[in-house]
């Protein structure tokens, strides 16, 4: 049966005068065979075949009455409903661009977001079972987390069992050489279990040995699938040969899968091992610094809350065997953190708060296209009421509005996917330097699946106000008035432009407030003069430069060398850089007690560096001296601190001469002097103390430094000479991340800088359909209001009071939005608290400026209409009538 009518139903599609024929046929072999009934009860053949021509009816609605019974009647009214949409959007072209382009933008807009918010935040990370990796950090004297030492991970390694694998690692920058030219690489050093702990395999070759992660061990490496193939030929057997990486024949054994994303290090091509010492022989090592970030896989029985009170019971009950130093005794217990949840910590305020912008956007955009349908239904009111006296039913005609608002949202969902592609460049373009997992960020099969939603869900509700007005109105007024404009869904079209007005005011006030915080965060003193200052990352690498002592020279002659170029002011090195996001290398102190021993206190961040740093970079000193070329190797070992650090530490004591322990340096360094402070991670991050030591004091020589160069002029002018003026000393030895001062304080507020540009984008489209819509119920309603304002005219009305009518009129409905939209506001702002600096989110000024700026606007919109409603001629609109 199922199969008969299945059959006969695509028999009626697709061949649709058989399929009439059968119907004919049937209903004739009916007739004939009812008139043969007749006649064997005794009546004439013409009375028979009368009886049976009653008993059937109209032969015609029989036939239609079969062909309705089928379920190919469904498909056949719905493409008789598209075919009349499509000419009916055909023969209001003006119509038709409007919708659908609004429609369009707003759905390309909110499907580029969704590309870039659904795989950073709601996808799960590419690894098997990504919920259960997990990030545990030491934490710091004043509550923050900071990443952890080796000899806390060795210890957490044996003495947990919530883990089926715990791994550190730490940035690499490796030079590799071979016959092609020298290239600087950007890699990890990594225990040996890291990628177990990601869940992730070599596709060529095999993982890293445990027996190959101890000092002296074999020098292996892995490599990315596009190192494989830009650089190693994409042969397979190199997996055994030796590339040499810094100078050291290192062997490599795996390559990684292609498209492997390692949300740790995404610019990472080259893995190896850390090779510290696991006998862990003194706290003087390198061991106990906390420089490594430490990731574990959760065992599959084990809940975190279980794993993170397993950790707090490591941390508050030292062990026999496990010695802590002061600055990594655990006391203040340790964070654990989901893998997803670090990775987007960052960002992921931003990304929600760009996402909530967006779809306000598309609320407004849904809501003008919805007045647009209402005052095209009121135009078509005598349309509905004659199709309603010839017989159609109401559901009839709201499935032909809803037909017609889902073609235009076709439209508009074709053209979005348009807008998202050009959108999407437009956000990888813009996003901030360390936004996490740009590469996945694109049109994919989810992002499709959620345009065709957004397509479907906003065909259907523009589209359903106006069925609703349309089924509900009366029909027999409507073909009363026939053609007449009707005056009616005006309250329904001013309730959307006052959400409209509501909504886009929510939008600029957020742009607003994130402007308003961006200005403040420029505004701080970075603690230097970024103006004229040109930095660029030396780095050497190679057997020759083992001895610190070669490291030291190579940078002093370089540095000499650049001072030669002309244009240059200041010239020096430090081993770490403000604001360059680059991991800060803090350790602990330890000032020295009246008694001669050593009272442990809190990290301090590290910076090894020449005479002339602070005034390249106008570092203010506050007392004492800076260090300069007396503080050579050899000499007495000099420190200068930050204001923090002097405050933190000696209180309002003098603390020059006072002498510390730093890092794993036992011995004494004084301080010869104290400099104003400097941020370090970011401009609107806390202040963090710095110890500043000159570089060939250090206990060990920075092979990577940065180059901090004061110039006159355009100083980007400057990079050939100095360029040129290092590799005299050095050819082969790598110069990267070449910039401005300026460039990098910019850099530190991307993601604010990122959100402000997508608000104010998303703020200015909703303040033009906002007029846009206030715009359009004014005009429409001069329109239906022509004769009232002519008869007004021809009473007295002066034009002034005829203008001051429509934009009171206007101005009333913008007023009302505002109002809503200003208490709106005010609860959605809390949503930028996280994003705002300096700024409250009930800022009076931004509230002012915003609501001043829409209503400004809004008057714009109101004047036009009100302009045509005081040039109509009394007199023709009275013989009109």
């Amino acid at each position: 049966m199922v199969w008969r009518q299945l059959t006969r139903g695509l028999r009626g599609l697709l061949q649709r005068r058989a399929a009439d024929q059968d119907a004919a046929d049937e209903v004739a072999d009916y007739l004939e065979q009812a008139a043969a009934a007749h006649r064997a009860r005794g009546l004439s053949p013409a009375e028979a075949v009368r009886a049976a021509r009653l008993e059937v009816g109209n032969v015609t609605g029989v036939r239609e009455q079969m062909r309705e019974a089928g379920w190919e009647s469904v498909i056949d009214a719905c493409v008789a409903d598209l075919r009349y949409a499509v000419r009916r959007l055909r023969a209001a072209p003006g119509f038709t661009a409007v919708a659908v382009l609004t429609l369009a933008l707003a759905i390309g807009a909110t499907t580029a977001i969704f590309s870039a918010v659904n795989p950073i935040l709601f996808e799960p990370l590419p690894y098997p079972h990504a919920g259960r990796i997990l990030v545990i950090d030491d934490y710091g004297s004043g509550g923050a987390p900071m990443d952890v030492t080796f000899g806390t991970y060795r210890e957490l390694a044996q003495r947990t069992r919530s883990f089926d694998t715990l791994a550190v690692l730490k940035p690499w920058q490796p030079t590799i050489t071979g016959t092609a030219e020298p290239e600087r690489l950007s890699g990890q050093q990594v225990s040996a279990g890291y990628f177990r702990a990601l869940g992730i395999q070599p596709a060529i070759g095999r993982d890293f040995d445990q027996a190959e992660d101890r000092p002296g061990g074999a020098k292996t490496v892995i490599v990315s699938d596009a190192l494989f193939r830009r650089r190693l030929g994409a042969d397979s057997a190199v997996i055994g040969r030796t590339v040499t990486f810094d100078g050291t024949l290192c062997t490599v054994i795996g390559v990684m899968p292609r498209g492997f994303e390692n949300v740790l290090g995404p610019s990472a091509e080259v893995w190896t091992l850390l090779q510290y010492d696991p006998s862990l022989p003194s706290f003087d090592g390198r061991e106990w610094g906390h420089h490594l970030r430490l990731v574990a896989r959760l065992r599959a029985s084990v809940s975190v809350d279980a794993a993170r009170r397993e950790l707090a019971t490591i941390a508050h009950a030292p062990a026999a065997g496990f010695a802590r130093p002061p600055w990594a005794s655990l006391s203040n217990g340790l964070q654990l953190t989901r893998l997803q949840d670090r990775v987007t910590q960052g960002v992921r305020a931003a990304l929600l708060s760009v996402l909530s912008a967006v779809l306000l956007l598309l609320c407004i955009a849904c809501g003008n296209v919805t007045n647009l349908l209402l005052a095209r239904g009121a135009e078509r009111e005598g349309e509905f009421a004659i199709r309603a006296a010839l017989g159609a039913a109401r559901p009839r005609l709201m499935r032909q509005l809803l037909t017609e608002s889902l073609v235009l949202a076709l439209g508009a969902g074709i053209g979005g996917v348009a807008v998202a592609a050009f959108g999407v460049r437009g956000l990888v373009a813009l996003a901030p330097a360390d936004l996490p997992r740009v590469g996945a960020i694109g049109l994919d099969t989810p992002a499709y699946l959620f345009a065709f939603a957004v397509t479907t869900l906003i065909g259907l509700a523009v589209g359903l106000v106006p069925a609703l007005h349309a089924s509900r109105g009366d029909l027999q007024a409507g073909l009363q008035q026939a053609s007449r404009r009707s005056a009616g869904h005006h309250r329904t079209r001013r309730t959307l432009v006052v959400l409209e007005v509501s909504l886009a005011l929510v939008l600029l006030v957020g742009a607003g407030l994130l402007v308003h915080s961006l200005a403040r965060v420029l505004a701080l003193p970075a603690g230097f003069d970024p103006s004229q200052v040109l930095t660029m990352q030396v780095q050497v690498a190679g057997p020759r430069f083992n001895a610190d002592s070669a490291t030291h020279r190579y940078y002093a002659q370089a540095l000499e060398a650049a001072r030669q170029v002309p244009g240059v002011i200041d010239a020096a090195f430090t081993s770490q850089l403000p604001l360059s996001g680059e991991m800060l290398d803090a350790y602990g102190s330890a000032l020295e007690t009246s008694g001669g021993d050593a009272q442990h206190g809190d990290p301090a961040i590290r910076y090894a560096v020449t005479g002339d740093y602070f005034p390249a970079l106008r570092i203010p000193l506050r007392h004492g001296r800076i260090l300069d070329r007396r503080d050579v190797a050899g000499a007495s070992r000099a420190a200068v601190i930050s204001e923090s650090y002097a405050r933190r530490a000696f209180g309002g004591a003098d603390p020059l001469g006072r002498r510390l322990h730093f890092g794993s340096d036992t011995s004494w360094l004084t301080i010869v002097g104290v400099v104003g402070d400097v941020k370090q991670s970011s401009l609107f991050a806390g202040t963090e103390d710095a110890l500043y030591i000159a570089a060939p004091q250090w206990v060990w020589a920075d092979h990577a430094r940065w180059l901090v160069v004061r110039g006159q002029g355009a100083v980007a002018a400057l990079v050939p000479a100095l360029k040129r003026a290092i590799w005299s000393i050095d050819k082969d030895q790598p110069i990267v991340r070449v910039g401005t001062m300026r460039a990098w304080v910019a850099e530190s507020t991307a993601v604010r800088r990122f959100t402000m540009i997508v608000f104010e984008a998303f703020a200015l489209v909703a303040l033009v359909l906002a007029a846009t819509g206030i715009y359009g119920i004014l005009a429409g309603g001069v329109t239906e209001r022509r004769r009232e304002i002519g008869v007004r005219a021809a009473l007295g009305a002066s034009r002034t009071e005829i203008l001051s009518l429509v934009v009171r009129q206007g101005m009333g409905l913008t007023g009302f939005g505002m109002l809503i939209g200003l208490v709106a506001a005010g609860l959605a702002s809390r949503a930028l608290v996280s994003l705002l600096f300096g700024v409250s989110s009930l800022d009076p000024l931004t509230y002012m400026g915003m609501t001043a700026l829409l209503g400004g606007v809004a008057l714009v919109a109101c004047g036009v209409p009100a302009w045509r409603a005081a040039q109509i001629d009394p007199a023709q609109t009275l013989r009109t009538e």
